[in-house]
Parts: structure tokens; C-alpha cells; sequence
């Protein structure tokens, strides 16, 4: 087991990966920023260093900054989190060149399941069902149209390397094919610094359904049930839940099965998500793979009351996986991502001071959070200041659960999406469980707000 992990995050995962290793005995280094000296990660490390300036290219994406505190304070271990380096295939390799173990999958994992064509073919190769598209890169606005053609619109148009939206557009008609590739190429190149992109069969009334997976150095696969992320915004998601209110128990079973098989067609070692799109026959199409841990990770937890790090850390280790942790319909989890982004203006950043906090308790009720009464947020970094997790035996409990502590979760001087969350749990499609990825389309959740009798 290892002795001493640096943890090369910030934020609230930073502190989640601590409390684990505090529990297992491992010893912890803290990296920060310039702008992150008085965060609770630097304070609960049993070491910290500073490794650059506030923009994260100059230190949490700083690969040699960070492997020099590596060397500084002899850890043996790195834990990534999530975002930053944690898909970052080079980072895992020098992690390995330097003799300190990444915990995560391989670069050659990552490599693979990075590249969504790649991804795709491996899926195809493992038996899992992919959407009809271009089955590569496609290089020419003719060739789009051809392709379109063959599969019929509407279709999306892909970055290769993308994610969270960027280089996507949707197309429904010939005649926008032409405007919607070259833009899709544009962002792509300038998001993530390669302008590929593919076409696939757009999936409409979507569900965003993932499987929680887990395999170890022996080659041995399982997965952890699913978790519904159909709430979601501009491709972002806003909350989460296990199980899901929209899948059968048949098709639970089947998109597991295919997940395991992907993961064992590869030997991926960690833990990650397969993602899937369902569309509203039930009938599921692998989507990509999260080589790390997720953000949504402790609504699996909560449902299976399993730590997910504490795997993480244990298969890095070469302890081989503890079998079929997949215990269905034990609880319900819900999981609501608290930002500081006005809700009622478009959802725009917030940043500042937090001048009075109070998180929710109460049983049955998780906050995993980094922020405190005093604590500015700083303006570079991903805008996300706490999860709530709700954890009951129906998902009309868990619902409930979820109302009242977000009406008991204050957090003044920022504009937070508090407001956002309690409107939602009142939201007709959502209560009954009939969403998918286009509830926030049709749901006027400004208004929703303003009409509130409860004023957060």
C-alpha cells in the first residue's frame, strides 16, 4: 500500500481523496495555486505546495511543477481527481517515467478511450452497441453530406477529442450542414488543439445514463449499477441519480453486461464510467468513456454504500476488485451540483466572497463541499462549491429529502444555483420521472423561481 499520495487537485475532490487516505492510513500532499493558499485542502494535507500563479496552466495543469513536489516530498503515489490532468495520457506516462504511481488507468487506456472514433471502435470490436455514424473522422463538407445522407437527419456533428459541448453541433437539414461542420471544426481546434470531428445518428428525447465501472490489474471487470444524468444544461450536468426512474431492470442488466465487456475488452485498470445515450424505446448506444473518477461518484456510493476513492486507491495498489459489487434497488440517491452562477441571469458566474454559510444536515443527507464562511472564489477555476447528496428508500423520500435541504443551504454574497435545485424538485416532469435531456428546453425555471414562495 502507499505511503504518501499528492493529490493534484483542488476543491472539494481534493478534500474527498484526504478524508479517504486519512482513513487508510496514507499520509497526503496538498498542490496549490497562488490563489488557493487558504483552501481547506491546503489546510487538512499533512503537506502542502505551492505550485504556481492562479491559472491553471501555470499549476494544476503544470506537469513538471507538479512532479517536482512529487520529488519534494517523496510521495509514491499520485491521485489526479477529476478534470485538470486525470484524462491526461502524458501526465500518466511521466507519473511512470518518474517511478510514481498513477492512480488511474494507463495512458495507453486513457489514449484509447480518449479519442471517441478509437473508443468507438473498441465498443464495436467488444459487442456493445454504438449509434450509426461516420466510423471516422470526416474530412470534407461533401463527405458530411454524403454520410448525413446515409444515416439519416437529423445528425450531430462530434469533436473527436471534445467534451462538455464543445465542437457539437446539431443538424437537421441538409442545407445547415455545410455552416454547422466548418463551426464544429473551428471550436474543436481551438478548444482542445485538434479539429477532427465525426457524425453520428442525433438521438432524440435522450436519456444520459452511465455505468459505474471498475477493474483491476488482473483484468477482471465489474460495475456498480447506473446512474441517470439527464438534467443537464448546455451539455453540463446538474444533478444526478441512482437508480434511474426511466430504465427496467432488463435493460439495467444488459447495459451493464456491455459495460463490463468493455472494460474487460481492454483491461482497464481504475475505476471510470461508460456513458451511454437511451433513447425513448430503451434501446442504449455507448456515448464515451470517463477514464477517472466522476463528479456525480457519490450518488453510487450512497446507493451501494461503497467508497469509490477507497477502490480507486486499493486497484492502483494491485489489489484485485472484491467481485460483482452491483447490489440493485438497495436505496435511492439524488445529487445536486450547487454552483456559484446566477440562475436567474442566464446562469453567469459569480464569483466573490462568501460572507455567511450554512450547509444542510440531518439524516440521510451528504455535503461535499470546500467552501466556508470568508472563503472567496476565485474566478479561474470550474465554478462548482458543494454537492448535496440525498439518500432515502423511494425516490419520492429522496425527493423531499432533497427540498428541504436546499431551503436550509444558505451561502450569502454569491449568487448560487440554490434557487435553481428547489425549483426542480417541485418540477412536475421531474418528480414523476419522465426527463430527459431537454427537461431545462421546456422548463421555465426562471419563472419557476420567481414564483417561489421560499426565497433562498
Amino acid at each position: 500500500m502507499f505511503k504518501k499520495i499528492l493529490i493534484a487537485n483542488r476543491g472539494e475532490i481534493a478534500l474527498r481523496i484526504i478524508r479517504t487516505c486519512k482513513e487508510m492510513g496514507i499520509k497526503t500532499v496538498a498542490v496549490y495555486s497562488t490563489a488557493d493558499r487558504d483552501s481547506l485542502h491546503v489546510r487538512f494535507a499533512d503537506e502542502a505546495v505551492c505550485i504556481g500563479p492562479p491559472r491553471s496552466r501555470d499549476s494544476y495543469l503544470n506537469m513538471l511543477n507538479i512532479i517536482a513536489a512529487v520529488e519534494l516530498t517523496g510521495a509514491d503515489a499520485v491521485h489526479p481527481g477529476y478534470g485538470f490532468l486525470a484524462e491526461n495520457a502524458d501526465f500518466a506516462d511521466l507519473c511512470n517515467q518518474y517511478g510514481v504511481k498513477f492512480i488511474g488507468p494507463t495512458g495507453a487506456h486513457i489514449r484509447a478511450m480518449g479519442d471517441k472514433i478509437t473508443a468507438k471502435d473498441t465498443m464495436i470490436k467488444a459487442g456493445v452497441p454504438c449509434i450509426p455514424g461516420s466510423g471516422g473522422l470526416v474530412e470534407s463538407v461533401d463527405d458530411a453530406k454524403r454520410i448525413a445522407k446515409e444515416i439519416g437527419y437529423p445528425v450531430i456533428i462530434k469533436a473527436t477529442a471534445g467534451g462538455g459541448g464543445k465542437g457539437m453541433r446539431l443538424v437537421w437539414k441538409d442545407s445547415e450542414i455545410e455552416k454547422a461542420y466548418t463551426a464544429a471544426r473551428t471550436e474543436a481546434g481551438a478548444s482542445f488543439g485538434n479539429d477532427g470531428v465525426y457524425i453520428e445518428k442525433f438521438i432524440e428525447e435522450p436519456h444520459h445514463i452511465e455505468i459505474q465501472v471498475a477493474g483491476d490489474q488482473n483484468g477482471r471487470a465489474c460495475h456498480l449499477s447506473e446512474r441517470d444524468c439527464s438534467v443537464q444544461r448546455r451539455h453540463q450536468k446538474l444533478v444526478e441519480e441512482a437508480p434511474s426512474p426511466f430504465i427496467n431492470e432488463t435493460i439495467r442488466q444488459q447495459m451493464g453486461d456491455a459495460a463490463v465487456r468493455a472494460c474487460e475488452a481492454i483491461k482497464y485498470e481504475s475505476v471510470g464510467t461508460i456513458e451511454f445515450l437511451v433513447d425513448k424505446h430503451q434501446n442504449f448506444y455507448f456515448m464515451e468513456m470517463n477514464t477517472r473518477i466522476q463528479v456525480e461518484h457519490p450518488v453510487t456510493e450512497e446507493v451501494m454504500d461503497f467508497d469509490l476513492v477507497k477502490e480507486q486507491i486499493l486497484i492502483a495498489s494491485g489489489t484485485p476488485i472484491s467481485g460483482q459489487m452491483y447490489f440493485p434497488d438497495k436505496m435511492h440517491a439524488i445529487e445536486c451540483r450547487v454552483n456559484a452562477e446566477d440562475p436567474l441571469n442566464n446562469f453567469a458566474p459569480s464569483p466573490g466572497r462568501i460572507t455567511a454559510l450554512h450547509t444542510p444536515k440531518g439524516y440521510g443527507v451528504r455535503v461535499d463541499t470546500h467552501i466556508y464562511a470568508g472563503y472567496t472564489i476565485p474566478p479561474y477555476y470550474d465554478s462548482l462549491l458543494a454537492k448535496v447528496i440525498c439518500r432515502a428508500k423511494s425516490r419520492e423520500e429522496c425527493i423531499v429529502k432533497m427540498d428541504r435541504a436546499m431551503k436550509e443551504f444558505i451561502i450569502e454574497g454569491v449568487k448560487t444555483t440554490i434557487p435553481f435545485h428547489i425549483a426542480l424538485m417541485h418540477n412536475e416532469e421531474f418528480r414523476a420521472g419522465r426527463y430527459d435531456t431537454g427537461l431545462l428546453e421546456r422548463f421555465d425555471y426562471a419563472q419557476a423561481i420567481r414564483d417561489m414562495d421560499f426565497q433562498p
